[in-house]
């Protein structure tokens, strides 16, 4: 999609054409929508000096892009315009609300508000705009900056389709070009897709991730957005980093900087500088464990120690796994870990939490598929929920093997001991939620 293309859906009768689309019926039948809108006159009329072809690919993107939207954006995906890999990379609403707030109470003095003066903030390598448009519902002022024409376009459309012109405004640069000084709150979300798709290597980025990093550190205050999967040796030691899950999704790293940063002092001098955040968007899960959940590093605290399993078995939540934390996690339940290398811990104690799924142990053995069949069938489970840490077994093969029948449910975990597997046949437990 060109710049002339995506600005002609922006008129009124670019609006109306858009609005006129049924999603559900483009999304069953392509081709015939395609059609209709290529023989509608008022679609070659948005732009005459353009191809009827790239205006009706330009209307089918949007109302593609709008309806897969939804899942990042809730409602707000039907004002919204997007770009494919713009919609890709964005943060999700949730993600963007809940670091806007945070950013919001902990902003440098000299950056702008409603009602006041100041600096804008700066948001490189802005997209599409949503991490810009959570600042700015917040009444920070903020200023976009991308290379890219069209993903230009399309944030200043997200800008004035959402009522936020007041506090927001994008324009076209090179991030590369940016000094240490020009913003004293910056946010940056290094490109990470090429031309041959998604870029897991830092060092790849664009801006490459040790450019972005020192931005970062000269300005009063930085946030910068990676891959939940970014090692932990690249990360700055001047950064607090939290890792962040939407309902039990890893979804990315947060480097804070600055009057940004977390993090108390350990009595022997250390600070703690990992934390690992749950979010919930799911009804179910909003009413039964809230809507957001911290686990923060303790510098004093040691290795957890290693134990059988008890009555207990905990399974925390990625983030907590991706940030290290599953020590810090055990202790809040005075837990052990079946093995120093896996992320499994046990307890004699119960506690439901948003940072981990407990299991009450029910049969815990070397593995076998004869004796694990057994134990299901003793069970009378016809639903099996098979989780694996650490484990070569092929779940989808075992799952057929296991020949379950019956009313009730249990969940398998496999794992290893040392060199040894193991099998845990558990339950799921309905406990008050404590930590």
């Amino acid at each position: 999609m060109r710049v002339p293309a995506f600005s002609a859906l922006l008129t009124d009768a670019g609006r109306e054409v858009l609005a006129g689309v049924d999603p559900a019926a483009a999304a069953k039948n392509p081709l015939a929508t395609a059609s209709q809108l290529r023989e509608n006159p008022k679609v070659a009329a948005l732009d005459p000096d353009l191809p009827v072809s790239e205006l009706v690919h330009a209307v089918m993107t949007q109302v593609s892009l709008r309806e897969r939207g939804r899942a990042k954006f809730g409602e707000n995906a039907e004002r919204m315009f997007f770009t494919p890999n713009g919609l890709e990379q964005s943060t999700r609403r949730t993600v963007a609300e809940y670091r806007a707030e945070r950013t919001a109470r902990h902003l440098p003095g000299s950056v702008a508000v409603s009602g006041g003066g100041g600096a804008r903030a700066g948001d490189l390598c802005c997209g599409i705009g949503a991490d810009l448009l959570a600042l700015a519902r917040r009444g920070v002022w903020v200023e976009g900056v991308d290379a890219d024409p069209l993903t230009v376009a399309v944030a200043r459309a997200n800008i004035e389709a959402l009522g936020l012109s007041g506090h927001a405004r994008v324009r076209e640069g090179d991030v590369n070009e940016v000094g240490a000084g020009d913003y004293p709150l910056l946010f940056c979300d290094p490109a990470r897709r090429g031309g041959r798709g998604r870029v897991f290597d830092p060092a790849a980025y664009s801006p490459p991730w040790d450019v972005a990093t020192r931005l970062a550190e000269r300005a009063e205050a930085a946030c910068l957005k990676a891959a939940p999967g970014i090692p932990h040796e690249v990360l700055s030691p001047a950064a607090s980093a939290e890792w962040i899950s939407v309902d039990g999704e890893l979804k990315e790293t947060a480097l804070w900087f600055g009057t940004l940063g977390f993090g108390a002092e350990g009595s022997g001098g250390a600070v703690a500088r990992r934390r690992a955040t749950v979010l919930h968007e799911r009804a179910g899960l909003l009413a039964s464990e809230g809507s957001v959940a911290h686990l923060d590093e303790e510098p004093d605290l040691g290795p957890a120690p290693v134990a059988a399993a008890r009555r207990y078995l905990y399974d925390p939540d990625p983030a907590v796994v991706r940030s290290h934390l599953v020590a810090e996690a055990a202790a809040r339940v005075d837990g052990a870990l079946l093995d120093e290398r896996i992320a499994y811990f046990t307890s004699d104690r119960a506690e439901r939490s948003p940072l981990w799924r407990v299991l009450e142990v029910l049969e815990f053995a070397p593995f076998s598929l004869k004796r694990l069949r057994a134990a299901v069938r003793t069970r009378k489970a016809g639903t099996v929920t098979i989780k694996k840490r650490g484990s070569a077994v092929d779940t989808e093969k075992l799952r057929r093997e296991l020949r379950a029948s019956g009313p009730e449910s249990v969940t398998v975990v496999l794992t290893r001991i040392g060199e040894k597997p193991f099998s845990l046949l558990c339950r799921e437990v309905e406990a008050p939620r404590t930590a």
